[in-house]
């Protein structure tokens, strides 16, 4: 008997965490933190609803923090196993833990010299050795995988980010596919999502499945730009790490080669490059 437990992306859309267990195998597919409001991120700090030792493998979808943020954290209280990923997302995603432990510590040594923490001393939920312990973990590959305990993983493109996949496991004839987060047809950068082989079950996002994305309008941003730099101004422009910084970089690039908006120097401001 399959079994299917949500631990996260339940009520919020982070922390995502979703456990399989058969007969004695655990599987868990993405290893996200809670982020956003205090309640939500006061649940990374739950003990993990099953022993991490017990776990035989972790498959992560892709590199955003909802999805890989809290491996450092299951790490340091006993997972070892293999964390099944594709290739892309092991490189963005050691750069990404790497980034998460330096601000975790970051933030407890800033709570500890300010003093607004109930705890004393106020510790990280995980710190620099526990996301290196995690990164050695990552078994990249780019086809079907034999987990511990005989399921299968097979990770086919999602092209949400960089190494985006979903996953579809295999236990005896019985196929699970977890679509993690999808990316769109039309991404300027990445080949659009695979099309999904024949499963039994399907566990699938919906964090935006009751809208239509709109498409960007390259006129009005062209405008907006060309406008506040004709009265000197500076345009900040925040942007979703990941993938956005990207995809606007790409556009601004684009804007500037058709003579849609000047030529300007552009400024990303990233604290992994600060570092």
């Amino acid at each position: 008997m399959t079994s299917l437990t949500f631990l996260g992306a339940a009520g919020t859309v982070t922390g995502s965490k979703f456990l399989i267990e058969r007969d004695r195998q655990r599987i868990l597919v993405d290893c996200g933190l809670f982020q956003g409001d205090a309640r939500w991120r006061r649940r990374n700090w739950d003990p993990f609803p099953v022993d991490p030792a017990s776990v035989s493998a972790v498959v992560l979808t892709h590199a955003h923090l909802d999805h890989c943020g809290y491996l450092p954290g299951l790490v340091r209280q006993g997972f070892t196993g293999p964390v099944i990923c594709t290739p892309g997302t092991a490189e963005v995603a050691s750069i990404v833990l790497r980034d998460a432990a330096h601000l975790q510590v970051e933030d407890a040594q800033h709570a500890r010299a300010e003093g607004y923490s109930r705890h004393d001393p106020p510790l990280p939920l995980f710190d620099t050795a526990d996301a290196e312990r995690a990164i050695r973990l990552f078994a990249p590959s780019a086809g079907r995988v034999e987990v511990p305990g005989g399921a299968t993983v097979d990770l086919h493109r999602a092209g949400h980010i960089l190494g985006s996949a979903f996953a579809v496991l295999e236990f005896d004839s019985s196929r699970l596919l977890v679509s993690g987060d999808l990316g769109r047809q039309e991404h300027p950068l990445l080949l659009p999502p695979e099309l999904p082989p024949a499963v039994d079950t399907i566990l699938v996002e919906a964090t935006y499945g009751d809208r239509r994305h709109q498409p960007l309008d390259h006129a009005r941003l062209a405008r907006l730009i060309r406008a506040t730099t004709a009265r000197g101004g500076v345009v900040l422009m925040p942007a979703f790490a990941i993938d956005r910084t990207a995809v606007l970089l790409h556009e601004l690039t684009g804007l500037a080669r058709d003579g849609l908006i000047p030529r300007l120097p552009v400024y990303v401001n990233s604290p992994c490059w600060q570092r």
